[in-house]
């Protein structure tokens, strides 16, 4: 990780620690055909060690969700006919976000005029920190309005190009890539985790720029996997900027370390999640710098 020197630590856990002490992710997402995504992003979430993850999805598909993983819970939601989160669905969210310490937005939501305004709507009242990802980040309009400080949107390069509203600059040009992320990152008052090849974690000034990872983790769901990790990280108390940095850390080295395991061409979003606790145990064993 270039740029910021010291990584954030993960502290011990205390002999008296219970699972509160861990804090409580709320996950809202999932539609129906995208029931995956939401369930890698939870199931992330508990390996990187959230005390209790809750995921918020539409009715149709909760028994699916479910059935994937008995280790979270879920929240039944009302639902559209396509089988999308519905907009009458808000205020059920609003109450179950104001029981977590932090949320994340978007893995598998599908897209829809009232999930456009059911977005805005929770960036615009949830005062938790919370992290926004893929369909959550196409239901902003363009140029995106600032929704807090506490928030990470977490865009690949055409995302980020959408809602800066300019296109992204080449990784080939790292000085200008970080010079229009930074000012996408001050504009919106956001952690911003610009993905792709040495991702960019930006907030305002601060920069880091990520070291690990390899291209076998352009597969489906790694995305899902990263934002339940970040979220994990938030709800368990680290600052933003923090809780992004050290995720897509760990995020990387999960994948390298499954790559390694496998080959790249067979590393699966389920593998980096096999792969996470080794790379919790790597970063704890390493000495303070």
């Amino acid at each position: 990780m270039d740029g910021e020197t010291s990584m954030p630590r993960i502290p011990e856990r205390s002999p008296t620690a219970h699972k509160g002490t861990f804090g409580t992710v709320l996950g809202i997402g999932g539609s129906r055909g995208m029931s995956g995504a939401v369930s890698l992003a939870g199931r992330a979430a508990l390996v990187c060690g959230a005390g209790l993850v809750r995921l918020a999805v539409p009715d149709p598909i909760l028994e699916t969700i479910a059935g994937l993983d008995p280790n979270y819970t879920t929240i039944p939601l009302p639902a559209d006919r396509s089988g999308r989160i519905s907009f009458s669905a808000t205020e059920t969210v609003l109450r179950q976000a104001e029981t977590a310490t932090a949320v994340f937005l978007g893995p598998g939501l599908g897209r829809s005029a009232g999930l456009d305004v059911f977005v805005k709507k929770i960036l615009r009242t949830v005062e938790k920190p919370l992290i926004v990802d893929a369909d959550a980040l196409n239901a902003l309009g363009t140029p995106v309005e600032p929704f807090g400080s506490n928030i990470v949107f977490t865009p690949h390069p055409g995302e980020f190009a959408r809602l800066s509203g300019s296109s992204t600059p080449s990784e080939e040009k790292p000085d200008e890539r970080i010079a229009a992320a930074r000012e996408f990152s001050k504009r919106l008052g956001v952690v911003l985790v610009l993905k792709g090849h040495a991702t960019l974690i930006v907030s305002g000034d601060r920069v880091a720029v990520n070291s690990t990872g390899n291209p076998g983790m352009a597969t489906g769901g790694s995305g899902d996997v990263l934002t339940g990790t970040i979220a994990s990280l938030l709800g368990q108390g680290f600052a933003p900027f923090d809780a992004a940095r050290l995720g897509v850390y760990l995020h990387g080295l999960a994948g390298d370390f499954a790559a390694a395991r496998l080959g790249q061409a067979s590393v699966l979003a389920t593998s980096i999640i096999e792969s996470l606790p080794i790379a919790l145990r790597t970063v704890e064993a390493t000495p303070k710098t």
